[in-house]
């Protein structure tokens, strides 16, 4: 017999070992996944220091995750308490409703700047 010849397990056992501590590419957790989750704590922060409640804010995002935009809008409010700091309110938004952007003032006829007598 040779004096070189290895053991089978032995040599499944060390290949094994030396593979676990490598980083596989494409074997680790999706990058989209943690810009996600990291994007809804960023949303559920802002909403905290702009004075919103977490079913506005989740109104508001219906994209973003509820998980981490709670997990956002709960370190925020925590860091607030601490530190003492209000929140500044949000300008509610100025969208005019459908209806009302085709329409013109009702004091103030289409026609009545053509016309000088």
């Amino acid at each position: 017999m040779p004096a070189c010849t290895m053991n089978p397990r032995l040599l499944i056992a060390s290949v094994a070992l030396l593979l676990a501590a490598c980083d596989i590419p494409g074997l680790g957790p999706d990058p989209r996944i943690a810009m996600r989750e990291a994007e809804g704590k960023a949303i559920g922060g802002a909403c905290r220091y702009a004075v919103r409640g977490i079913e506005e804010c989740y109104e508001l995002n219906p994209k973003a995750l509820k998980t981490a935009v709670f997990d956002g809008w709960r370190e925020m409010d925590q860091y607030m308490r601490e530190n003492k700091i209000e929140g500044q309110p949000a300008n509610p938004p100025t969208e005019k409703p459908a209806a009302e952007a085709g329409k013109t003032p009702a004091s103030k006829p289409a026609s009545a700047g053509a016309k000088s007598s």
